[in-house]
């Protein structure tokens, strides 16, 4: 079976994240198989990882030129890498193969994400007095797993994710060979070297978006959302419904409706919203040269809230993801709401760090056609964006049941008033204001607060600042109450009224 990425994308592309990768300059069984393991107990749901034997790295970094493998090494290495597997229990073999990078050969071993986790095996397989436990990874280091984290994989083992689930309903026949050839097309997948010489269905064992046994082959649910024809059959109402709402009466509203592979979906309503939505408005500045250009929306926000909306919704809800667009603002709703990972805190906080993933599968597909971004850092994006165009910070709503999910960005004020505070828009050397950072800022506020209580609004005024309080501005405020300095008046911190107290 071929693994379904190159040396060269692993190496060169930004698709699958480090922690995800292990470099072994030479064969060590020890070291190896219990990586094996760990990326099978894949206990962070990211969908397995991927180790190159033959490749040297320091720091994290590979180090060239790439040392490689002697020729008479590969078939030993091979067979005992098959020897050793087998002492990880239950049952799990990765999927190995030989390649070349720079004229120098590799084994890269792909290990996904097992179904019959949790795996352990021996501390050191090359001992027989060495006893078996369970491996996991956390961040890019292999370590033994604690009864916390027992206890959580054998939580993980009572649920295989949906989307690596086997549909009964369906056939492989339900597969799109077309599709599934666009897609290894599109990621320049080593799947395509002999692709017109195999069947769909072991064309499909390759990708593995199928499984079951001989006589009875089924397609995963994963398989189906992005490689069939009519997805609706299997996953109803599995859309994005966009609205455009240009008056409270509803008159003139407009429906669309994005059907289609998942990837299809997604990629045609980011084209329509660049293409139709995204305007722009550019502004003279008195005294200085570069005019100042702002867009309704940011793009790059955009694109990551519907993306993530496609990612981590739950495909067995039968409700589609919708997108209201309406005179000052733009709301993402999806279904059901985030992860219990994420705290409510955290999402007063605008801070969606998840540490489990509904999705892992869908992840994956989506990470190699460069639609999400990998490792939390969508979000991260979608605020810098925000930032940089000077529009207000995202609203996050769910609720208690986390029943759903929606992101409502406000449109960028110029847009509403035609004007711009010409102050946040001053190059450095014409401002008359000095950036101050994080330190300062905290020292101003409880200076401020020292005779007064303040919302966090006035708060952010009366030290200067126009327009939305901005997000470094509410770090600061965060800090100080983490520091036990400040707090505020009530517990219901979203309150625009609710005063924020210096502690004495």
């Amino acid at each position: 079976m071929a693994i379904p990425i190159t040396v060269e994308k692993l190496l060169k592309e930004n698709i699958v994240e480090s922690e995800r990768i292990e470099f072994k300059e030479s064969w060590n069984p020890d070291a190896i198989i219990k990586t094996i393991c760990a990326f099978a107990n894949d206990i962070d749901n990211r969908g397995g990882g991927y180790i190159l034997i033959g490749i040297k790295e320091e720091n994290g970094k590979v180090v060239y030129p790439i040392s490689g493998l002697e020729d008479d090494e590969i078939d030993k290495i091979q067979k005992e890498l098959l020897r050793y597997s087998k002492l990880i229990s239950p049952s799990y073999l990765p999927i190995v193969e030989v390649t070349k990078y720079e004229n120098k050969n590799l084994i890269l071993i792909w290990c996904p994400g097992g179904n019959d986790r949790p795996y352990k095996t021996f501390k050191k397989v090359t001992s027989k007095n060495s006893e078996k436990v369970y491996f996991i990874r956390k961040f890019s280091s292999t370590i033994e797993a604690n009864e916390a984290n027992k206890k959580e994989l054998n939580s993980l083992a009572d649920d295989i994710p949906f989307d690596d689930r086997v549909n009964l309903k369906a056939d492989v026949e339900d597969l799109s060979l077309p599709l599934i050839k666009n897609y290894l097309r599109e990621v320049k997948s080593n799947l395509l070297a002999n692709i017109e010489n195999k069947e769909l269905v072991e064309i499909s064992k390759d990708l593995k978006i199928v499984d079951g046994p001989k006589e009875f082959i089924k397609p995963l649910n994963v398989g189906l959302l992005f490689f069939s024809d009519d997805i609706e059959r299997f996953f109803p109402y599995c859309r994005i419904e966009l609205v455009t709402i240009y008056d409270s009466t509803g008159q003139g509203m407009e429906e669309r409706i994005f059907q289609g592979p998942i990837d299809w979906q997604l990629k045609s309503v980011l084209s329509y919203i660049k293409n139709n939505v995204i305007a722009e408005k550019v502004f003279k500045i008195d005294n200085d040269a570069e005019a100042v250009r702002v867009k309704n929306y940011p793009y790059e926000a955009l694109d990551e809230f519907i993306s993530n909306a496609v990612y981590h919704r739950s495909y067995q809800i039968h409700e589609p993801i919708t997108i209201r667009i309406e005179k000052a603002q733009i709301e993402i709703t999806s279904f059901p709401g985030p992860d219990r990972s994420i705290t409510d805190r955290d999402l007063k906080n605008l801070n969606l760090k998840a540490r489990r993933y509904r999705n892992r599968r869908i992840g994956d597909f989506l990470k190699e056609l460069h639609l999400i971004e990998g490792r939390n850092t969508g979000y991260p994006t979608a605020l810098r964006a925000i930032e940089n165009n000077g529009s207000p910070l995202p609203i996050l709503e769910t609720d208690e049941e986390r029943s759903f999910f929606s992101v409502i960005l406000p449109i960028h004020n110029a847009f509403l008033t035609n004007k711009i505070n010409k102050n946040d828009y001053l190059s450095d050397s014409k401002s008359s204001k000095k950036r101050k950072n994080k330190e300062e800022i905290k020292k101003e506020i409880l200076v401020k607060l020292e005779d007064n209580n303040l919302s966090a609004k006035k708060l952010y005024e009366s030290i200067g600042y126009s327009g939305n309080v901005s997000r470094t501005f509410r770090e600061c405020i965060n800090d100080l109450i983490k520091d036990k300095l400040i707090r505020y008046s009530s517990p219901k911190i979203n309150s625009s009224s609710n005063m924020l107290i210096k502690i004495k």
